[in-house]
């Protein structure tokens, strides 16, 4: 008996360890609506995303404005920097170039961002602005060079007048080099004036002038962006005032952009860029135009009149607000104003005559204390009054928790702001400790926007564990879809040799695009959003970590699918039977068709070498009557969707 006894507490244990749990998710109570920009991405020139990343122009300081104008430029010969009677007035810096005809060369060689990425048989767009000194026409070879220095590719551009007038030309790269440069020789004795020197892909984004880099808005655009977040950020605010994001400056002719020294150029001593700037070049028209080609609503933010409170205490006093709340009140009218208003007109002369239909506006990044919500009143005001239609986003401060955001959300419910910031970069264990977090909230008080996330792991790399926790943790944001209504993961870009700041959700370099475990997160939860969250309960509660285990539901009834997200964060495997009740018709033998993230190593990343390292996984099970049965691998992100007969 005794033995008899421990065999059947043995054949119990077993059979308790390879118990089902049970989902039930009600298809029957449809309930919040989703909104159809959930999820996101937030673009931050940071980690060299703009000049150097998303932006497709490959010469580095091509207006030489840069404070030491020669950064990025070896001058050769008789090469000095001008400021007379310059081509463009908010770019007044050029250079002069001196041939005095004795064959010692005089030119210029530009390395671009970490070297310039030339790919065999692939053109490139060549240009500058140009005067001539002298009667005689003259000769200029341009020269892309590899890292091997070999002449790969070239052509001649004949400058003639005195007056400024714009050259090009295409050029045919011969060979690929990663890291190679360009070189530019007079080869005519006399004087000459060169500004605006310009290289970029002749393939960019949709062909564009002036475009973006193809491969990493294809990234973009395979996320199915709702919302576009722009241009961030700590760069909205600026080391000092000066140095804020000023809308302004980032619209009209490229060439006469003014040049803006980054925010993050020298924040990191261990990641110290001197040579970070803005040129504006990816501006605010463009900034909308990808949100148009990404199908996202654009969400701009802009300066409340601090400069970052981390670096400074630097502010615009109350009463001297007016210039900062008119260009907040003037970038409605530039997205959205007919073209015979003042800004309009500005948006359409760009190119786009059609408003861009802008929803929201961010006053300010993650600003606190009594002199944010000071400054944010004035702001509020003006916009209500002529732009009552804009839902006007406000902060909760830098934390998620904490004395700052304590007094700032109240003061949000006072203000009737729309939606209130919220950011959180924050551990693992905190991702996963916090998927009830917004069960609790508020249903009548302003909407959130998780305008910044990130699950930092102890190493800071975009690993499975950081990809599982936040996919966990978005289980909360989207059972809770009700109060959350905007998602974005911060930061987007980070270029592999020049980063300040990880993790990022997407890494590149001249070449090559990693998209990270923290991607594929994304994109399967904006792929999948669904229309409408439907319950799902373990045992008639939110499963919200039992057993490691995470899930949401909801249907979209565009497509009359039921949409399941589970996630297993833990190293036990799960057989799980999840219960659709209410079905009015079985789903018996229906596919049920199933995206999966996987990876048994928590600290597992993609690399440059090895992108394909973690990638969604597809594949299919037949569903029962009344739903399906998935057997949860541990460290994974499952996406189950089974469509509903009528």
């Amino acid at each position: 008996m005794k033995y008899f006894g421990i065999i059947l507490t043995l054949v119990l244990s077993f059979q308790f360890l390879q118990a089902q749990e049970k989902f039930a998710v009600d298809v029957q109570k449809v309930g919040s609506g989703i909104q159809p920009d959930m999820y996101g991405v937030f673009f931050e020139d940071i980690n060299f995303g703009a000049d150097g990343g998303l932006y497709a122009e490959l010469i580095k300081n091509r207006s030489f404005d840069f404070h030491q104008p020669f950064v990025g430029w070896t001058p050769f010969g008789d090469v000095q920097v001008m400021d007379e009677s310059p081509c463009f007035d908010r770019n007044p810096n050029y250079v002069r170039l001196n041939e005095k005809g004795l064959r010692r060369g005089t030119g210029l060689e530009n390395v671009g961002f970490t070297g310039i990425g030339f790919k065999q048989n692939d053109n490139y767009n060549f240009s500058f602005f140009a005067r001539s000194l002298t009667e005689n026409e003259m000769t200029f070879k341009v020269i892309l060079v590899s890292a091997e220095n070999e002449n790969i590719g070239n052509a001649e551009i004949q400058v003639s007048g005195k007056e400024w007038k714009k050259y090009s030309a295409q050029i045919k790269a011969t060979a690929t080099s990663a890291k190679g440069k360009l070189r530019l020789i007079l080869q005519t004795a006399g004087e000459v004036d060169l500004d605006h020197i310009s290289l970029f892909p002749a393939e960019t984004w949709k062909n564009r002038e002036n475009g973006l880099r193809k491969d990493l808005v294809e990234a973009l655009y395979e996320l199915n962006p709702g919302v576009f977040r722009f241009p961030g950020g700590c760069i909205i605010e600026g080391n000092t005032l000066e140095t804020r994001y000023q809308w302004k400056n980032s619209v009209g002719p490229v060439e006469n952009r003014p040049l803006n020294e980054n925010r993050w150029n020298y924040t990191f001593d261990y990641r110290f860029f001197p040579d970070y700037y803005q040129t504006y070049g990816l501006g605010f028209y463009e900034f909308f135009l990808l949100s148009e080609d990404l199908g996202a609503e654009p969400l701009p933010v802009i300066s409340c009149g601090l400069a970052c409170q981390y670096e400074s205490e630097e502010c615009v006093a109350v009463g001297d607000l007016q210039p900062y709340i008119d260009d907040a009140v003037d970038l409605v009218e530039f997205a959205n104003g007919p073209v015979n208003s003042k800004w309009g007109k500005v948006r359409a002369e760009m190119g786009h005559p059609e408003p861009f239909n802008l929803k929201y506006l961010a006053v300010g990044n993650e600003q606190w204390g009594e002199g944010y919500v000071e400054r944010l009143i004035p702001f509020m005001e003006a916009l209500n009054k002529k732009y009552p239609e804009i839902k006007i986003i406000g902060t909760a401060g830098p934390t998620p928790d904490g004395e700052k955001f304590d007094y700032l959300w109240p003061k949000m419910k006072e203000l009737k702001v729309d939606l209130v910031d919220e950011h959180y970069y924050r551990s693992p264990e905190w991702f996963l400790d916090n998927a009830e977090r917004y069960d609790s909230y508020d249903r009548n008080g302003p909407k959130v926007f998780a305008g910044e996330f990130a699950s930092h792991h102890k190493s800071r790399n975009n690993n499975m564990r950081a990809a599982i926790s936040e996919a966990a943790f978005m289980t909360g944001l989207e059972r809770n879809a009700d109060v959350v209504q905007l998602a974005t993961y911060a930061p987007l870009f980070a270029h592999v040799d020049a980063w300040q700041w990880k993790p990022d959700m997407i890494w590149f370099d001249n070449f090559s695009v990693v998209r990270t475990p923290n991607y594929f997160v994304q994109k399967m939860y904006a792929n999948n959003a669904g229309t409408n969250v439907l319950s799902i309960t373990m045992d008639g509660v939110n499963i919200t970590g039992q057993d490691s285990l995470y899930a949401s539901a909801v249907i979209d009834k565009n497509s009359s699918e039921v949409i399941v997200k589970i996630v297993n964060a833990g190293d036990k495997v799960h057989d799980l039977t999840v219960d659709l009740k209410g079905l009015k018709v079985t789903a018996e033998n229906q596919k049920v068709e199933v995206s999966y993230l996987h990876n048994n190593v928590p600290e597992a990343i993609n690399t440059l070498e090895a992108p394909n390292t973690i990638v969604p996984g597809q594949f299919s099970l037949t569903a029962s009557d009344k739903g399906f049965s998935l057997k949860a691998l541990g460290n994974a992100f499952y996406v189950c969707k089974l469509k509903i007969l009528k």
